[in-house]
This record gives C-alpha cells, structure tokens and sequence, in this order.
C-alpha cells in the first residue's frame, strides 16, 4: 500500500494527484468492478427510453439547475 502525506500537501498537489489516479483507472476501466446496482440503475432508464418516458435536458439546464441548487 502507497501511503501519502496528504497532511502535508497543497491543495494543487492533492488535486493532481487525484487526477493522475483518475487517469490511470481510465486507462483499465475493464479492471474497475462496478457494483450491481449500477447494472439496475442503468436497465431501469434504458426501460424508461423504450417506453417514452424519458425525460432528457441540455447541457445548458442542467447548468442552470445546478446554480439554482446551489447555496
């Protein structure tokens, strides 16, 4: 286990090591596990497409409801 001095590091360098970490699990999704719920969650929207039930909004509502959420 690689243990890291995350008392001692910068906000930029916790970030960054945050990013290289997320690049390398990127670079193998196939060894990433997903959880089985994950595979419920998806079916269950897939079904809502099928059936038209669906409801999609564009890049910039989302943006817009997630100012309005935030405090």
């Amino acid at each position: 286990m690689v243990v890291l001095p995350v008392d001692e590091m910068t906000i930029a360098d916790k970030l960054a090591a945050i990013e290289q970490l997320w690049d390398n699990l990127c670079s193998h999704p196939e060894d990433v596990p997903s959880p089985s719920w994950h595979g419920e969650v998806l079916s269950s929207r897939e079904q809502r497409v099928v059936e038209g039930r669906a409801r999609f909004a564009g890049l910039d509502e989302v943006k817009d409801r997630v100012r309005k959420a935030t405090p």
